[in-house]
């Protein structure tokens, strides 16, 4: 793989990890070969590792406690608007100055929604750029669960919108995404899992500081002084024993840590965290710790004993979540945030340090290599994606310039009633301003469709069989057109179309779409006698009119991936299908094409088969090459 551009983008708030998370991906890459910006928006880290990584400080927020809303800056006054533009601009500046191949936001847009105007202006800038770099997201194992449904809604529409995946540092055979953030699938199918993120570490040596020792971490802020503090007290009650070496994150006030250095007993050390800390865990008897993502996997992959003390403040379940998953695993043992005291942290210690130290990892702690090799996938696809739309914007400049133009036309299917999806199918119509043809199920098509078709413009009804029931025989294509008595389908056929046409009138239009595009072979000669005068289905015609009296216009490209995911097909090749459907025709005379068929679903569709389907459109818009038709009009009819 060539030598990537890679742009991360994190603004931790409260401890440290994500940050160092971020900082350990960046070194992975930039051991790789590829070049890396980090862009930081939370305070700056003393001990953070950032060697080969480029580092851009945005002006600096933080928070105080769980008050994710409250955004403080480095000053402690609430971070104003002068503050945001800056941080955003700054943000836009890296952004140019990267020129990156591919653009990963941490926690965005499951979370840091209080910094959205700034990661969209990003995401804006992302999409806006020529070539279209991967946009990805980068989360942990385990989020905190929503606390309310429409911010999954939110999320989602954000990715549909502006990201290729979502890079998940876990194991899905320890925890799932969906553990805490409620499964969909069209977020699952976006799901990249890469394993856990471990920095590569040699074992230290056998002598030094931790040797023996119970040694205590906890969050780089103020989240870990109940911690600290009861293992003060579990030292004071355990007397002679193991040292307990106490490191307090850099972002604990200066009176806090004088205040333990002052309570701590003989035996008990009280330092603040060291750069060495993987080393101090190779050593120790066991650990004490919170959950957070990079403390567990650096205890599994030092095989300690642990006890986890998970941070559990305000509606924050995260850790709690991650230490019952570990404990499970056997990998640690747990105290409850609200049960912490020095006797019961001292009992969960002498308890764990007579259990045997683990013996190997059970969890996938590759990720960093994992997670390189899914960025310099996402890099490939972008990079295909964006030689397609190049081909494809040549050849529609080639055919402006010598004024050709080519038909389209723009099939929907298994409407049924008016739903937000119609909705949203319909307010992109009305921005694309093309002419729209449903392919309503008789049968099932609700009083709550024609209500709302009544004064839409340029929008069609077309019969969609009669109940999209499957009569074929098990191991054979889905069809309903088919298999049954002849007797039995027209009159089916002709029942549909009458009650097609007293639901909306004018706007019928007597053209059969068969369900799955197939028909029975000789059914088409029968249609024109129920007043049938279309068919439509898939591919190419064989011929205009089929039988006398029925003309067939199909439709030629679907963005589904039906025999995949069922969620979109893969963009490249889409983009390179649509150009070979418009060179096929670029010869022929207007009036001598087979109007390229657009078939759309929209009860299934993603956000991310919008976002293509609308860049589609208005690229054919825009190119004053296509010319959208409604081929069941006399005078539009190819």
């Amino acid at each position: 793989m060539s030598t990537q551009s890679v742009l991360l983008v994190v603004t931790h708030l409260l401890g440290t990890g994500h940050l160092t998370r971020m900082a350990a991906l960046g070194r992975g890459l930039a051991r790789a070969g590829h070049r890396v910006t980090l862009v930081t928006g939370g305070r700056p880290l003393p001990l953070l590792d950032v060697a080969g990584v480029a580092v851009v400080q945005l002006p600096a927020v933080h928070c105080v406690g769980t008050d994710f809303r409250t955004l403080l800056g480095e000053d402690g006054r609430e971070a104003g608007d002068a503050l945001m533009a800056n941080r955003r601009a700054a943000l836009l500046e890296a952004f140019a100055a990267a020129a990156p191949d591919v653009v990963v936001t941490e926690l965005f847009p499951f979370g840091r929604r209080q910094l959205a105007a700034e990661f969209e202006a990003l995401l804006a800038a992302a999409v806006a750029r020529v070539p279209r770099p991967a946009i990805l997201c980068s989360v942990r194992d385990i989020l905190n669960p929503p606390s309310k449904r429409e911010r999954v809604a939110e999320a989602l529409d954000r990715l549909g919108r502006f990201y290729d995946a979502v890079l998940v540092h876990g194991d899905p055979a320890v925890a799932p995404l969906g553990l805490a953030w409620p499964s969909d699938p069209a977020l699952d199918r976006r799901l990249v899992y890469t394993g856990y993120i471990a920095a590569p570490h040699r074992k230290a040596s056998p002598r030094g500081d931790g040797v023996g020792e119970v040694i205590v971490t906890a969050s780089g802020g103020a989240a870990g002084l109940p911690l600290y503090r009861a293992a003060v007290g579990a030292k004071v009650l355990q007397g002679e024993g193991p040292t307990w070496r106490i490191l307090v994150g850099h972002g604990v006030a200066a009176a806090d840590f004088d205040g333990l250095v002052a309570d701590a007993p003989a035996g008990c050390t009280v330092e603040r965290a060291r750069a060495d800390f993987r080393d101090l865990l190779d050593r120790a008897a066991i650990v004490v710790a919170q959950a957070g993502y990079n403390t567990v996997v650096e205890i599994a992959q030092a095989q300690a004993r642990a006890v986890l003390v998970p941070f559990d403040e305000g509606n924050e379940k995260e850790q709690t979540l991650r230490a019952s998953v570990f404990g499970r695993l056997g990998l640690a043992e747990t105290v409850p945030a609200a049960r912490l005291s020095p006797e019961r942290l001292l009992e969960a210690v002498a308890s764990r340090l007579d259990a045997p130290r683990p013996i190997a990892s059970p969890i996938d702690l590759d990720g960093i290599d994992e997670t390189i090799g899914a960025i310099e996938v996402a890099s490939q696809w972008a990079s295909e994606r964006h030689e397609a739309w190049q081909r494809l914007d040549a050849l529609l400049e080639t055919l402006r310039a010598r004024g050709s133009k080519v038909a389209f036309w723009w099939r929907d299917d298994d409407a049924v009633a008016a739903t937000p999806a119609l909705d949203r199918l319909l307010a992109l119509r009305e921005r694309v301003r093309v002419p729209l043809s449903l392919a309503v199920i008789p049968a099932h098509a609700e009083d709550s469709l024609a209500r709302r078709l009544a004064t839409e413009q340029d929008v069609t009804v077309l019969q969609h069989g009669f109940a999209h029931a499957n009569q074929a025989p098990p191991g054979e294509k889905k069809v309903e057109l088919g298999h049954c008595p002849m007797r039995l389908m027209l009159g089916e056929i002709e029942l549909g179309a009458q009650r097609l046409e007293r639901l909306f009138g004018r706007r019928f239009r007597p053209v059969m779409v068969p369900p799955w595009n197939r028909i029975d072979p000789a059914l088409p000669a029968e249609l024109p006698d129920l007043g049938i005068r279309g068919l439509s289905t898939f591919k190419d015609r064989a011929w205009r009119e089929p039988v006398p009296g029925l003309v067939q216009v199909n439709t030629h490209w679907d963005p589904i991936a039906w025999r995949g995911s069922g969620g979109l097909a893969d963009p490249a090749t889409l983009v390179r299908q649509l150009t070979n459907l418009i060179e096929a025709r670029a010869s022929l005379a207007f009036e001598e094409q087979e109007p390229i068929g657009l078939l759309t679903h929209h009860l299934v569709h993603d956000g991310w088969i919008w976002s293509f389907c609308e860049d589609v459109l208005a690229r054919l818009v825009r190119s004053d090459v296509a010319v959208f038709v409604d081929p069941w009009r006399r005078d539009d009819r190819g």
